[in-house]
This record gives structure tokens, sequence and C-alpha cells, in this order.
């Protein structure tokens, strides 16, 4: 079903907003994973599997495994010789820089705002990073819209660089910001998304249908939060309708994995989906989706919109009819 990808990914790069970057519609996070979850030589294969596939876009975070994520995403890249596009949400670039053992990354994102910090001084830091040639571009993390479009603004008033990117969750349960306010910023300013945990941290795959597997991310320490959504009220109808979604997986001959990235990747704005995987038949399934989103017709993502009962209303075009 899904061991078979070839290099489809190549033909599925895309600009990231309408900058200049072009990165791999399928990114490789490294959340939970790298540094903690799974060993070294783990993480290598994960990566080599990925780069030969064809994905040019890995994402991290200083604070992931307390930098041991950024230290063997690293080691990798040094002992590989590869370039391609490095993602980092970050405080301290320079450590992380250390750590990564390079001179740049592609793109520094911004994660969150700092409500004490005037906005003017973020973007002034995020041109600083990339005038110093530690990024070539910035962009932002879960920041909402009025936000990107005050760094905008301000980077436009001020003759500063405003960003091109925003990192936001988005899957079957979490859609209104990714369908309804970001694809209008990259119509007016040309923001793009990088989009993350399009399995909503595993639930969609279907493994906690029967309840909570002792592998399982939900069974680890830290993890109590995702373990008493899973049990709560809304988990237990978001749980009936994965098993419909599972259903009409096997209808279209792929994995339910498959269809909730491939699903993601049709949405209009999104440059890119972050995956988070702990092994290499993770990868490989996971990057079969792209083989599923020509599938994804109109009548399809009807029937989707209509199982899952969700779908965002724009009451702004709704009232220019």
């Amino acid at each position: 079903r899904y061991l078979t990808v070839d290099l489809l990914i190549w033909l599925f790069c895309r600009n990231l907003g309408k900058s200049g970057l072009r990165v791999s519609c399928l990114g490789l996070g490294t959340w939970v994973t790298f540094g903690s979850q799974i060993s070294d030589e783990m993480a290598e294969s994960v990566m080599t599997v990925a780069y030969d596939s064809g994905v040019n876009l890995f994402d991290t975070v200083e604070v992931y495994a307390s930098g041991r994520a950024e230290t063997t995403l690293g080691n990798i890249l040094k002992k590989k010789g590869w370039r391609m596009a490095i993602c980092v949400c970050v405080a301290g670039l320079r450590g992380s820089l250390s750590r990564l053992q390079l001179d740049y990354v592609d793109i520094v994102f911004a994660n969150r705002t700092d409500v004490n910090a005037p906005m003017e001084e973020i973007v002034r830091a995020m041109t600083f990073v990339i005038e110093q040639g530690m990024a070539m571009y910035w962009g932002t993390s879960r920041w909402n819209v009025v936000e990107i479009m005050e760094a905008y603004s301000i980077a436009r008033q001020f003759n500063l660089i405003p960003p091109v990117c925003e990192q936001a969750e988005y899957h079957y349960f979490q859609r209104d910001k990714v369908e309804l306010h970001l694809p209008e910023l990259y119509h007016k300013i040309g923001v793009g998304a990088m989009t993350w945990s399009p399995l909503a941290c595993g639930l969609l795959t279907g493994k906690y249908n029967e309840g909570v597997p002792e592998s399982s991310r939900a069974a680890m320490k830290g993890y109590a939060w995702l373990k008493e959504r899973l049990c709560s009220d809304e988990g237990k109808k978001q749980l009936s309708k994965i098993k419909e979604l599972h259903l009409l997986a096997d209808r279209l001959n792929c994995t339910a994995a498959q269809l909730a990235i491939a699903w993601c990747l049709r949405s209009e704005g999104v440059s890119s989906v972050l995956l988070g995987v702990s092994n290499t038949e993770q990868l490989l399934e996971n990057l079969g989706s792209v083989r599923v989103l020509s599938q994804l017709t109109p009548p399809l993502i009807a029937e989707m919109d209509a199982l899952l009962g969700n779908k965002p209303r724009n009451v702004k075009k709704e009232a220019r009819r």
C-alpha cells in the first residue's frame, strides 16, 4: 500500500508563501522523537529515507529534548553533507546554530508572541538575524492573524523584513485558522502556511480506537493531557468519526494516516505539512499520502466535510452574496 514512494515528493515542491524558498510539500519534524523517543541510529535512518524520497525540509526547536534534537539533527547533516531547508523556532539562535553545526538556517520562526515585547522590537530582532546572515527568512509560529498583520505593517513602515510564513496546527478537528484566516493573509501579503500535527498526535491513525496502547504517546510521561482529551466526551465523538473515516480510506485503498495528511495538503495556501515519525515504516507510509492527493475530488471532500460536521463558515463571503 505505501512502501513504494519513488520520488513523487519532488513533484510537489512549493514556494513557502510567496517567498523564493522552495520546500517539499511534506517536511520532517523532530518533536518528541529526535534525541528522546528514538535512537540516533533510527533518527539517521528516518532522515535518510526522507532525504532520498525528496524531502528537503526539517523542523526543530531549541527546547526539543533540551537541545539534544538539534544536536542529533546537526550530527546527521554534517555526516551526510546534505544541504536543505532547516526551520528553527528559537530565542537563542546562536546556540541552535552551534548545536546544528550550521552557519545559518533557511528560516527562523518566532514562536508565539511575547505580550511584554513591543511588536516593532520583535520585527527588528528578526530583521537583525537575517541581516547578520543567520537566517534567510523569518516566520511566525502560533500567532493570530492580527499579530501577523501588525508585524507586516511595522516591517513595511520601517523598511524592515516581514514574515513569510505561519506555523499552525491543522487537522480534521482544528480547521478555522488554516482554512478561513490564513488564505486571506496569503492573498493580501503573501504569508504561507506550514502546518503541524496532521494526525492530531496519532489520534487520526486509529491507534486509540480501542484504548491507549502502552507504547503510544498518550501513555508517555508528560502526556496526561492527551489521555484526558481522548477520554473526554468530545474525544469520544472524534473517535467515532475517525472510525468512519477509516472506512473511507479503505475505499481509496490508502491508510487513514495517508488520507489525513493528503487532506491537509489539499488546503489552499498550505506550503508544507510537517510529519512526526518514530521509524522508517511510519515515514514511508506518510510519504505515500502524495499519491492520495489526486483522489481528493470535490465530491469526496464534501463527503468528508459532511462526516466531520465542522467545516468553517466564511461569514464575510456569505454576507456579500
